[in-house]
């Protein structure tokens, strides 16, 4: 058997084209971003109302299409108020600086093949901005430079309530990202590369969401924290911090953080596309029938079909599960996210080190299954005995005197407060009914004293 070797990536078919190519591809880019986004607000409101039995934006345009356009215009209408003990510099700079990170990682999202495939005004081409070898980690730092906007809008509004969002919100980020980046590595094992050409081109055998589905799945949760979309919409959560971040925000400034998110949505939705379902690959019935589905302007409708169904995805979301708490939020992305993305992480590791050293796959197929029967059987253990410990009479715990620090403090889990004695009234208090004395239980009541 044939050893596998990493993937070599070949990246002169970029940086060829004049600068009014490139300028050309960079307003596509914007544009396509900007359509998507303003299409995907009115889809989401018409999915969500239709899910709710509602009839959902229908006065602006043919059949409301163009809601969200009015809402934009609206929004940049709308008086610009900056509040008095807001820091103005950062708090104008704050959402440039979410947005503009939110366009750039568009860039190295491939909408066809790396070969010149197309011709633009007799210029051959790719259907790609640009292209590099670590193009996914140009990616993530993208990501992580829009969490500072949040952090700065949320201090330099001058408000305790946006503070604490933009806190939020900036651990909320961070915290899935961790996870997000091992799914990632996953990819760059099997793949051998970081360039996201070459990660579609490895996949034109089978796709990656066949081969990592774990990885698939840890991404698509981490997706949906890494954009603060519900269920994980904590910084919005309207019951403890009003609007979270950008409370103090209002006209272009609060519409520009509104365009951030849908941006980045768009953006994970081409991300997910590209690592784990083929890129801009036809799917597998066309495929097998139609040669040219890979070929010409093609590809760019497989990938905008498949970046759509990703969108639908996160409507669908919004419009079945409800909010989540904060300390449930934390408590997957550090205790369930991170640790399955680390061991999994360890075994496509192992997978591809026995692959690379020329082993039967049926054979490592043999072992990683052994491995996790034998963890699967280990955590089947350690959950009887611990059924049998919760079976066992717990000691009365111990009294709780709130007041032994010199100052009131709360119970610690497990522990009770002890009763409140309560003062016996003076006067017995006497029963009150509504209308006359000759009542129903008035009556009930003379029976039962024999009167």
């Amino acid at each position: 058997m044939t050893p596998t070797f990493l993937a070599a990536e070949d990246l002169s078919m970029f940086g060829r084209d004049p600068w009014w190519l490139i300028a050309l591809k960079a307003v596509f880019c914007f544009a396509f971003l900007m359509v998507t986004v303003l299409f995907s607000i009115v889809w989401e409101r018409k999915v969500v109302a239709w899910m709710q039995l509602r009839i959902g934006p229908n006065r602006h345009g043919p059949w409301g299409m163009l809601q969200s356009l009015a809402d934009g215009i609206k929004l940049m209408l709308k008086e610009d108020v900056i509040v008095k003990r807001a820091d103005k510099v950062v708090y104008v700079l704050a959402p440039i600086v979410a947005a503009i990170p939110a366009f750039m990682a568009i860039a190295v999202i491939p909408f066809g093949p790396s070969g010149n495939e197309v011709s633009i005004f007799g210029h051959r081409t790719t259907m790609q901005l640009t292209d590099l070898p670590i193009a996914m980690l140009y990616i993530l730092a993208c990501a992580s430079v829009g969490i500072y906007g949040i952090v700065l809008a949320g201090w330099s509004s001058g408000s305790t309530y946006p503070l604490l969002g933009g806190l939020r919100s900036c651990a909320q980020m961070i915290s899935y990202e961790i996870a997000m980046g091992a799914a990632f590595a996953s990819v760059f094992l099997y793949s051998g590369s970081m360039s996201t050409s070459q990660i579609v081109a490895q996949q034109h055998d089978r796709w990656y969401i066949v081969l990592l589905p774990v990885s698939f799945i840890i991404y698509v949760v981490t997706m949906v924290g890494e954009t603060n979309r519900a269920p994980f919409d904590m910084p919005e959560s309207e019951g403890d911090l009003v609007g979270g971040f950008n409370t103090e925000y209002s006209s272009i400034k609060f519409a520009l953080f509104m365009l951030a998110e849908y941006v980045n949505m768009v953006t994970v939705s081409a991300v997910s596309t590209t690592l784990f379902l083929g890129g801009w690959r036809a799917p597998w019935p066309i495929s097998t029938f139609w040669e040219g589905a890979n070929h010409g302007w093609w590809p760019m409708l497989w990938f905008v079909i498949k970046v759509q169904l990703l969108l639908f995805f996160f409507i669908w979301l919004r419009g079945t599960l409800p909010r989540v708490r904060y300390d449930q939020l934390m408590k997957l992305g550090w205790k369930v996210l991170i640790p399955v993305s680390v061991v999994w992480l360890m075994l496509v590791a192992t997978v591809r080190a026995l692959r690379n050293d020329g082993h039967d796959f049926s054979k490592i197929v043999l072992y990683v299954g052994g491995a996790v029967v034998a963890v699967l059987l280990i955590s089947l253990v350690a959950d009887v005995f611990r059924g049998r410990k919760a079976e066992e009479p717990e000691e009365e715990p111990a009294a709780f005197d709130p007041m032994a620090g010199g100052f009131p403090v709360p119970p610690l889990p497990g522990q009770t407060l002890p009763p409140v004695p309560r003062r016996r009234p003076r006067h017995e208090r006497e029963l009150v009914v509504s209308g006359g004395s000759d009542t129903e239980s008035d009556r009930d009541g003379r029976e039962d004293e024999g009167v």
